[in-house]
């Protein structure tokens, strides 16, 4: 797998949708191509939390401002015929941010609902990189035996808690971070934010 395929980004119904919004401005910017899939109930917390109207029925990417010289490939949650539903589509990774605790449950437990539960379990069975960012607290023993289900299964669960050594200054700053650490796991070079030099 080359390091230049496509990586897969969902946004769900999670609270966090600033994460998955600068994750993606930072993959289309770095050049990569995005095959970015979002929930319905994505959609909600997107007006609630950045006021971004999002139209699923008739997507425009335009919506989420400069997206650089990347490419933006949008999929239908419902549309299972989707390339990242079959193993066969090459990818670089896939990332759920925001994850919401019904979708790692749903890959924890292999049940493919939708086409963002099926390509997660697409990335889980042909072995690569699948890496969910939820943000829930506080946490039931539910979503720690989900968490440590989709962790033996392959997935790297990178909880939305930044660091502070870094000082923020902003809420930027907090995401930015966040998004470093995802970045960091798909290979992708970036100093988005500080690392700790002892």
């Amino acid at each position: 797998m080359t390091s230049s395929a496509p990586i897969v980004l969902a946004m769900t119904g999670a609270s966090g949708a600033p994460y998955g919004v600068a994750l993606l401005r930072r993959l289309c910017r770095s050049g990569r191509t995005v095959h970015l899939t979002i929930s319905p109930s994505a959609t909600r917390v997107l007006k609630e939390e950045l006021d971004l109207d999002v139209d699923l029925k008739r997507f425009d990417g335009g919506v989420f401002g400069d997206l650089g010289l990347g490419r933006l490939v949008y999929h239908d949650c419902g549309d299972f015929g989707a390339g990242i539903a079959s193993g066969s589509f090459r990818t670089s990774g896939m990332v759920v941010a925001p994850c919401s605790m019904s979708t790692l449950a749903g890959v924890a437990h292999g049940l493919t609902t939708n086409l963002i539960t099926r390509a997660a379990d697409v990335h889980l069975k042909e072995r690569r990189k699948l890496i969910l960012v939820p943000r829930e607290t506080p946490l039931s023993l539910i979503h720690l035996e989900n968490m440590t289900q989709a962790t033996r299964a392959g997935a790297v669960v990178l909880p939305a808690a930044p660091g502070w050594y870094h000082r923020p200054k902003s809420l930027d700053d907090l995401v930015d971070f966040i998004v470093a650490r995802v970045c960091d796991q798909l290979g992708i070079e970036n100093e988005i934010a500080p690392r700790w030099g002892g």
